[in-house]
């Protein structure tokens, strides 16, 4: 009785929990977990499936530039997406500890969404758990299930590097030479990737997305090393396989993303009654792999300007921004 008070359960908190889950499942998964199975199996079934929607989920954050913000529990839904849409970002200047939210810290920057995605998945399982406890199979699969998180979410991290830079395999102390190279240039994330796609014969072909100049000569040798590398990895032997395999880089590398300085433009002149830039950052953001004409790419695929660094609602955002 001392320990359901501490807990503050009643008689029927069990069957209510069940109850909570055989909804999610309803509502969420009901398409893959068949409603004529036991409560264990479909239990089971629910934290695999989950664990690989948000594996997924994060992947495609990371791929594509957006840091969560705030990603703990309470905002991660658990039909695989997030529910608290402030304060995102999405990263301009590649940096792993980027974070938009002022109050955000380490634990929810952009490279690691991965970590708070998993102490995410651990307190789904222990919310399942009571469920299981008279079966100790059933308890010991979904202990192997959240056990194995980290290894699926670093699988699919792995496999989206190797398609963000057009490799068929996963090559460590490429992509970790690339991140250094990435952080010491300060590179625009969107662009860099975006114009990496191209199969750039030279570095002048991704200096579009430096934010300073290459003055340091040292960090020149890094780049054209790494770029040789790189060619031989990726082994495009002709204009043909270098064609195909930059429209598979361009699928994987979006040309646009939704950076917080053209919103603040569009919003205030929505305040005035001038709703355009509002629709046409919609129309392009619906289609963000796609080439756009001459004018939208001079207006829309560009680096932050200077004198946005360090400003508030632009650089970074409080939890009520």
């Amino acid at each position: 009785m001392e320990d359901e008070l501490e807990k503050n359960e009643h008689k029927d908190a069990l069957k209510e929990l069940e109850m909570i889950v055989l909804h999610l499942i309803d509502r969420e998964y009901s398409e893959v977990i068949n409603q004529d199975l036991s409560l264990e199996e479909k239990i089971i079934l629910l934290a695999n499936e989950f664990q690989n929607r948000l594996t997924s989920l994060v992947t495609d954050w990371i791929r594509v530039g957006y840091c969560q913000g705030n990603f703990n529990s309470d905002n991660c839904a658990a039909g695989g997406f997030t529910l608290d849409y402030g304060p995102f970002g999405f990263i301009e200047m590649f940096d792993p500890k980027y974070q938009s939210w002022t109050g955000g810290g380490m634990h929810f920057s952009f490279f690691n969404q991965p970590v708070a995605a998993f102490k995410n998945f651990k307190s789904f399982c222990s919310a399942l758990k009571p469920l299981l406890s008279s079966n100790k199979e059933a308890l010991e699969e979904l202990e192997k299930i959240e056990n194995k998180f980290s290894k699926v979410m670093q699988e699919k991290m792995q496999n989206m590097w190797a398609s963000k830079l057009g490799l068929e395999k996963f090559d460590f102390e490429l992509f970790d030479e690339l991140i250094n190279i990435m952080i010491d240039t300060k590179v625009d994330y969107i662009i860099f990737f975006r114009e990496l796609s191209n199969i750039p014969h030279n570095l002048s072909s991704l200096e579009k997305s430096f934010y300073g100049n290459l003055k340091d000569e040292n960090i020149k040798l890094r780049w054209n090393s790494w770029l040789e590398k790189w060619k031989v990895k990726i082994n495009v032997n002709d204009e043909e396989s270098k064609q195909k395999l930059s429209n598979q880089m361009k699928l994987t590398n979006p040309k646009y993303s939704l950076r917080e300085w053209h919103l603040v433009w569009a919003y205030k002149e929505a305040e005035k009654g001038n709703y355009e830039p509002v629709q046409e950052l919609q129309e392009i953001m619906t289609n963000p792999y796609d080439e756009q004409t001459k004018e939208i790419e001079e207006k829309y695929y560009t680096k932050k300007p200077s004198d946005f660094f360090g400003i508030a609602g632009i650089s970074h955002v409080s939890c009520s921004s």
